[in-house]
């Protein structure tokens, strides 16, 4: 296939893959204010759309580590970024339709390991740098995000429970406008840049751009108006089992939750690092469950979502892997059909969940959000 036609294949998947990881992650920064009724379902995800425009063009660190830090680019070619990108879609579906907030950072990551390296061997893949800013970060984040939360939460309480005027609790819910907020910014300063790395690196392959580029303008507003519109179309599937499956919420915890995971994401977009804004949300929310006496946290739940994290990378790898197989060499006929084929297999999903949809007007229903079943979400 001529390279300039897979180019555009490649940005076009990448473009997907932008899109999916908006209306995946719109749980990360809504899902408690739309639980405790601080926003309105749609306003929330329409705020939160916003939000993430603006905040992609606020930083590049995060697409630098994409671009050139986890892989040799010297050794990537644009059949390895096809298929990388088409890993990471294929999870990101599969653990929206199951209501599972997974990370969709880090099956972007192993979508692109796995594709390198069954291409061009385990050398090309950066193992040290993978070690230290996706791995170690990845374990730790969502620790720190929930000690943070904790211990706000706990704060918060001791500060609002002798003052108990029925305006009391409004206040932490005109405060979770602000968090909930600074949520959906940073997590545009994140995860946007990471399908601007991808890109970037897929025009460096192509010799579009000289090697260790920053992204060009038009891939940052491309990527950032792409999560932006993913976001606003509202991942209610996920929406719901984070705002009411492992705690029951109230504005309190939901402004200490949302403040935690900000502080964690802007720290980590600082220093460069994709972490996971699923996992740091999750983390925060269990963090403002242990945070107020006597709430229940479901660890059943807890443990579901954290088997889905230890798995992704390598899921994401394996089908990443499987795809770099059938398109090696950029084969124009390979590259089409998988394309065609992931194309409908998707639509598929989409339609059988329309069986039983997940929409802002029943987001709230508790009976079923604490349950992980295709029936359920």
């Amino acid at each position: 296939m001529h390279s300039t036609a897979l180019l555009v294949i490649v940005i076009l998947t990448a473009v997907a893959f932008d899109f999916t990881n908006g209306f995946h992650d719109t749980a990360n920064a809504m899902a408690t204010s739309i639980a405790t009724g601080a926003l309105r379902p749609r306003a929330a995800v329409a705020l939160s759309g916003v939000l993430n425009l603006v905040g992609a063009f606020l930083s590049v660190s995060v697409a630098a580590t994409i671009a050139s830090g986890i892989v040799d680019s010297a050794q990537v070619t644009l059949p390895i970024i096809f298929a990388g990108l088409l890993g990471a879609i294929a999870w990101n579906v599969f653990t929206w339709y199951f209501g599972l907030p997974s990370s969709s950072s880090h099956a972007l990551v192993g979508g692109v390991i796995g594709a390198t390296a069954a291409a061009a061997g385990f050398d090309a893949v950066k193992g040290q740098s993978v070690l230290s800013k996706v791995i170690i970060p990845a374990v730790l984040s969502p620790f720190i995000a929930g000690v943070v939360a904790l211990v706000a939460t706990f704060v918060a309480y001791r500060v609002s429970q002798p003052n108990r005027a029925p305006g009391t609790r409004n206040v932490f819910r005109y405060g979770q406008l602000a968090s909930a907020s600074l949520v959906s910014l940073a997590h545009g300063t994140n995860d946007a840049q990471k399908t601007m790395g991808v890109v970037t690196l897929a025009l460096i392959t192509a010799g579009h751009l000289p090697k260790n580029s920053t992204p060009p303008l038009w891939v940052i507003a491309m990527c950032g108006l792409t999560i932006a519109i993913g976001t606003y179309l509202g991942g209610w599937r996920v929406i719901r089992p984070v705002g009411h499956g492992l705690t029951n919420v109230e504005a309190p915890q939901g402004f200490c939750a949302e403040t935690a995971s900000a502080a964690v994401l802007l720290i980590s977009t600082h220093g460069g690092v994709p972490l996971s804004t699923t996992q740091i949300t999750t983390g925060s929310v269990i963090g403002s469950g242990l945070g107020k006496r006597a709430a229940e946290v479901r660890w059943g739940m807890a443990g579901r979502m954290v088997s889905a994290w230890i798995i992704t990378i390598p899921a994401a790898a394996l089908v990443a892997a499987a795809i770099g197989w059938v398109t090696r060499g950029g084969n124009a006929a390979a590259t089409v059909t998988v394309s065609l084929l992931a194309a409908a297999a998707l639509a598929g999903v989409w339609w059988h969940s329309r069986r039983q949809p997940v929409t802002a007007d029943n987001v709230n229903d508790v009976t079923e959000s604490r349950q992980l079943a295709p029936t359920a979400a």
